[in-house]
């Protein structure tokens, strides 16, 4: 039995024996008061408690309409190869060369260029919302021709551009491949992906894109997995945060905020405050395969009702072992070859698995277990419980 009593923790354990001097006839037991430190009190609560669940944050689990990255793209040379770059069948890296170089006030024959130290490429990057003019970004370089490698290369001034044929960013610097590719007439050696490579920081952000969350008295919040009750739960909990009738209910995919008036002119504190609010999502139950890679992935809820399980592993064996048949010496017959095949077929002797209804994940798994399948078995299981009618998830094959 224990108590609490003034912040201590007073318990009454069993355990100090004390036997009589006269005769061993009975045995008496004394408390023993222990006094455990509130360190040592909270360790014990916390080890009593049930496991809480803790939800995820609004920032984590939606994102505000408009508020996204944008996607850009450009045409670029790279310089400096060693002998690794595009060959004279691929024509448009000296096309481009000649372009840079007239721009550049030299003019020179198109004819006499045959140079294998220059690569076309293709030049993307990511730009991010509320980017500002000046700030830098990573870029992908991919090779376009038939370069060997982008090693030691640098990339020469490639506009990027959006999808709206705007320039919002000027790539250049130096490529970095963490690769290499090297040969010669008779062996080559290859590490990793050599016509591929970053260039860290080697774009620079020319032109900003307008803030749509600027003077704004109406925001849209999209989940990333639309779901009725995630969405009904997230619209409560900023109605309860805000005290008001701010969020409202549109689609199980997005909920419609109303900027409070106090928050009209700090729209961006207002999404601060909204973001760190914290909802439980509800998750739809799936049972996830890969036949390729013979991975399953089974969510929380999954339920599996009253079935029987048996598996059994058949296995074939076909050997040919084929003869030659040879007439005896002058005799009129002709060599043959006689087919000899050699044929086992064993199967193995499985037991009869039992999952009853309402069975969560770990009993699921125990009771696959105790069949002794593999992760590929475990995909027909999988299915045909799903075509018994006993699965209660989503099975999706990928």
């Amino acid at each position: 039995m224990a108590v609490l009593e003034h912040g201590y923790l007073r318990g009454e354990v069993a355990g100090v024996v004390k036997k009589s001097t006269q005769a061993p006839k009975s045995v008496q037991v004394e408390p023993v008061k222990v006094n455990l430190g509130w360190k040592s009190l909270l360790l014990l609560v916390l080890l009593l408690l049930p496991q809480l669940a803790f939800g995820a944050r609004i920032k984590d689990i939606a994102a505000f309409d408009g508020v996204r990255e944008n996607q850009l793209i450009g045409y670029g040379l790279v310089v400096g190869l060693n002998g690794s770059g595009d060959s004279d069948q691929t024509k448009f890296p000296v096309q481009s060369l000649v372009g840079a170089l007239e721009r550049m006030g030299i003019t020179v024959n198109r004819n006499d260029i045959t140079v294998k130290n220059i690569a076309s490429v293709m030049v993307t990057a990511q730009l991010p919302p509320f980017a500002k003019q000046g700030n830098r970004l990573d870029v992908l370089v991919s090779s376009m021709g038939d370069a060997k490698s982008l090693a030691g290369g640098t990339l020469m001034m490639a506009p990027l551009k959006g999808a709206d044929n705007q320039v919002y960013a000027v790539a250049q610097g130096a490529v970095l491949t963490n690769s290499f590719s090297y040969g010669g007439q008779a062996a080559s050696a290859m590490k990793n992906h050599p016509t591929a490579g970053t260039v860290p920081g080697g774009a620079l952000i020319e032109r900003e894109i307008p803030n749509v969350l600027a003077s704004r008295s109406q925001l849209k919040l999209n989940l990333h997995q639309s779901d009725f009750t995630t969405a009904s739960r997230v619209a409560s909990a900023i109605n309860e945060r805000f005290q008001g009738q701010v969020a409202t209910l549109t689609d199980p995919g997005s909920v419609q905020i109303a900027v409070p008036a106090e928050y009209r002119n700090r729209v961006v504190e207002f999404v601060a405050n909204l973001e760190r609010l914290e909802v439980n999502p509800d998750v739809l139950a799936r049972v996830v395969m890969n036949e390729r890679t013979g991975t399953i992935v089974m969510g929380e809820n999954v339920r599996i009702s009253t079935v029987a399980v048996s598996h059994g592993n058949l296995t074939v064996v076909i050997k040919e072992s084929p003869k030659v048949s040879q007439p005896r010496a002058l005799a009129q017959g002709t060599t043959t070859v006689v087919p000899r095949t050699e044929l086992r077929v064993a199967e193995e002797k499985v037991n009869l698995s039992m999952v009853r209804e309402g069975a969560n994940l770990g009993e699921v798994v125990r009771a696959l277990n105790t069949l002794g399948v593999t992760p590929r078995d475990l995909l027909g299981i999988m299915q045909a419980i799903k075509a018994a009618g006993a699965l209660n998830a989503e099975l999706s094959v990928m």
